[in-house]
């Protein structure tokens, strides 16, 4: 990948090394990768192991909205 811009790299870079909190959530037979966001709801970041036609479901698709209950 090459990036041209006059922006100093500190600047462009500063939120590609911050760490995000996941989990991974199956969710209807769907293992993804979830971002929480607050009690029972969380961000879907990316599916990790579904059937195919999974990834054609608008409702999986990356920063969709889900209700969940998180368990140890």
């Amino acid at each position: 990948m090459t990036l041209h811009t006059i922006m100093p790299l500190d600047a462009v870079w500063e939120e590609g090394f911050t760490p995000v909190q996941t989990a991974e959530v199956r969710l209807q037979g769907v293992l993804m990768e979830v971002k929480p966001l607050d009690a029972g709801r969380a961000e879907i970041v990316r599916l990790l192991d579904c059937p195919l036609e999974s990834y054609l479901n608008p409702a999986f698709a990356p920063g969709q909205v889900i209700r969940y209950i998180p368990t140890l």
